[in-house]
């Protein structure tokens, strides 16, 4: 059954809003929208939203700060988020996924036929957890998708949204490698083929929260990448 909630467009810029707003409604998704942070919490609040569209550059509040501020909020934890902005560098696309971001679209590459289909996505992505959720286990660790929790020897380690992702994209499939690119492009929706730490620094920290069950769980494969092991 499709979620009948609006999508949240939030934008400072009115022709740009109106426009995506246009094509959402065409598409056949209902709208709302708000031109500054104050206006899109009170909009979130009111219409538990099922996707927000987010700009990075807001007149009272950053987008990432925003970003935050509904990741704290129980009932908008899991709404997914598409930041859309003119900030195009790596650092910027990091830090949106570090706080929450599901996809990034930047204004300078932007095509409504691209948007559309990046916001069918994520909404499909979404709906296949939801409908999914399965509950990870491998020895004392444990991963529950759907609340978004996880837990070693029965006590909850608390992850950012990207370490949560990259934990279960390798949990998910025990004993495969995965490289650096493909986790590039699974988790931080990067290309594959740049050149950045941001793959072993998340490991690194990964592997400190969890401790001994991080440290014998993920493995480091010397010049591909890394494997999930299951100690259990």
């Amino acid at each position: 059954m499709a979620d009948s909630r609006p999508i949240l467009i939030v934008d400072d810029e009115p022709d740009l809003r109106d426009l995506l707003e246009l094509n959402l409604l065409r598409e056949g998704f209902r709208v709302v929208t708000a031109g500054d942070g104050a206006e899109a919490l009170k909009a979130a609040a009111a219409h538990r939203p099922s996707l927000i569209v987010l700009d990075l550059m807001l007149p009272d509040v950053s987008g990432t700060e925003l970003c935050r501020r509904f990741r704290s909020d129980a009932s908008l934890v899991d709404t997914p988020i598409i930041m859309l902005t003119a900030k195009g560098e790596e650092i910027d696309r990091v830090v949106g996924f570090e706080v929450g971001a599901d996809d990034y679209v930047v204004k300078s590459s932007f095509s409504i036929r691209e948007f559309i289909l990046r916001v069918r996505a994520v909404l499909r992505r979404r709906q296949h957890v939801t409908s999914r959720a399965p509950t990870l286990s491998y020895g004392t660790l444990e991963i529950d998708e759907a609340a978004h929790r996880v837990r070693v020897a029965g006590v909850e380690v608390e992850l950012t949204r990207t370490e949560f992702k990259l934990l279960h994209t390798l949990a998910a499939q025990p004993g495969r490698v995965l490289t650096r690119g493909q986790l590039l492009e699974d988790v931080w929706n990067m290309p594959g083929d740049i050149a950045t730490r941001t793959v072993d620094t998340h490991v690194k920290r990964l592997r400190e929260k969890l401790g001994e069950a991080g440290k014998r769980g993920i493995k480091t494969v010397r010049g591909v990448g890394y494997r999930f092991q299951d100690n259990s």
